[in-house]
């Protein structure tokens, strides 16, 4: 990898517009990302049809990561986070170990380096925010539970028309709602609301670690292709090796 230090590749779902400038900003120097889009019909970012949406993207991933793996990056990530909740623990380690048979690249998921986050910050009661239905936020929930954590407040984001049309700033009042004193970290799921802007305040104002799933994956994308360079402005997590 002449040049390089780390090529990273992020497998995005159709539509999310949030992934691309979250990860290049938080890139360091000699770390090169590359992206391809997943395969679904349908309204991108909306609530109604997004199990079928992401039905779809499990039925072509095939093709997509085949696709991506022609840059021959060092890590593969699969950037969204409600494919996990979907499929739950036993059927995301599934994917991610087919997927690595497929390409030979190792291949992580938003959601698996949202728990290696979590764990490296030494975290187990935290509150989660979603831009989600109703529904898939309860599967996130269950889903972090079922990998140990303890849900101490959860919350979606209301009036939310399209999760692609969402903001830093409703992010940030979002965090700030799930927050209570018993969680020791504030997770915001979803890789195509914007966060990473708002992530450093968050932590100054609430004085405990916030992370999302875009920040906990290029943190954890970036440790698996052996790069452990600080990176600041985007809280706590991403400066640590």
């Amino acid at each position: 990898m002449i040049g390089w230090r780390a090529r990273l590749g992020f497998l995005l779902p159709p539509g999310n517009p949030t992934v691309e400038p979250e990860v290049i900003a938080m890139a360091p120097s000699g770390v090169s990302v590359h992206f391809q889009r997943m395969v679904a019909r349908g309204t991108p970012g909306a609530h109604a049809g997004q199990s079928e949406r992401n039905r779809m993207m499990l039925e072509n991933i095939d093709a997509s990561i085949e696709m991506l793996a022609l840059v021959k990056p060092d890590v593969i990530a699969l950037a969204h986070t409600a494919t996990s909740y979907g499929l739950g623990r036993d059927g995301e380690a599934g994917l991610v170990a087919h997927l690595q048979r497929q390409t030979g690249i190792r291949v992580v998921t938003a959601f698996g380096s949202v728990v290696k986050a979590l764990q490296r910050l030494g975290v187990s009661r935290l509150a989660l925010g979603a831009p989600y239905s109703a529904e898939t936020t309860l599967q996130g929930k269950a889903h972090l539970e079922t990998c140990g954590f303890h849900v101490v407040s959860f919350d979606n984001l209301k009036g939310v028309a399209n999760i692609y049309d969402e903001t830093a700033e409703r992010a940030y009042r979002l965090a700030r709602s799930v927050d209570v004193e018993d969680a020791e970290a504030v997770f915001l799921s979803g890789t195509g609301m914007p966060t990473i802007a708002v992530l450093e305040a968050l932590e100054q104002d609430i004085g405990k670690p916030v992370l999302s799933s875009n920040a906990a994956m290029m943190w954890h994308a970036l440790r698996a292709a052996g790069v452990r360079t600080p990176v600041a402005g985007y809280g706590r997590l991403l400066t640590l090796a």
